[in-house]
């Protein structure tokens, strides 16, 4: 294969754990999501603390996010881009994430996610993400409404 049918192939590969990756949010699987993850992870996240690193943190979030949703949770990945070398890549995209809570708010808010990968024993792993919004500069209030 030369370099683009490889960089195809691994463009493929990246879209794939993507779709994986969405599809154990959406299952509301902790256990599946976290497998995305490599071990050192460093996430730069909405809900406090600053930064954290490792599974710990994350997967407690990620459980504690799932079962505040009564039913499923809707999540749409929009502008995904993916830059990637052989062994290093990160993705951007404008998510929309909706849902009903337990308490019966609906939820509906657009997030701006970055993920850092590494190809680590043949797979691509997750190695850092960052999940931000904007915020109105007078006010210091998060806009979770701007859709792209």
């Amino acid at each position: 294969m030369g370099q683009d049918g490889d960089r195809a192939s691994e463009r493929a590969a990246i879209e794939r754990r993507i779709d994986s990756w969405l599809q154990a949010l959406r299952n509301k699987d902790v256990d599946a999501l976290m497998a995305h993850y490599a071990p050192d992870l460093l996430v730069y996240n909405l809900a406090p603390p600053m930064r954290s690193q490792g599974h710990a943190i994350p997967r407690q979030a990620w459980k504690d996010w799932f079962a505040s949703f009564d039913g499923p949770i809707g999540y749409e990945l929009r502008d995904l881009r993916i830059s990637h070398s052989y062994d290093v890549a990160f993705t951007t995209s404008v998510n929309h994430i909706w849902g009903l809570r337990k308490d019966g708010e609906g939820v509906e808010m657009w997030i701006r996610v970055t993920v850092g990968l590494c190809k680590i024993d043949g797979q691509w792993m997750a190695t850092h993400e960052h999940v931000s919004v904007p915020f109105d500069m007078n006010t210091t209030k998060a806009l979770f409404d701007q859709a792209p």
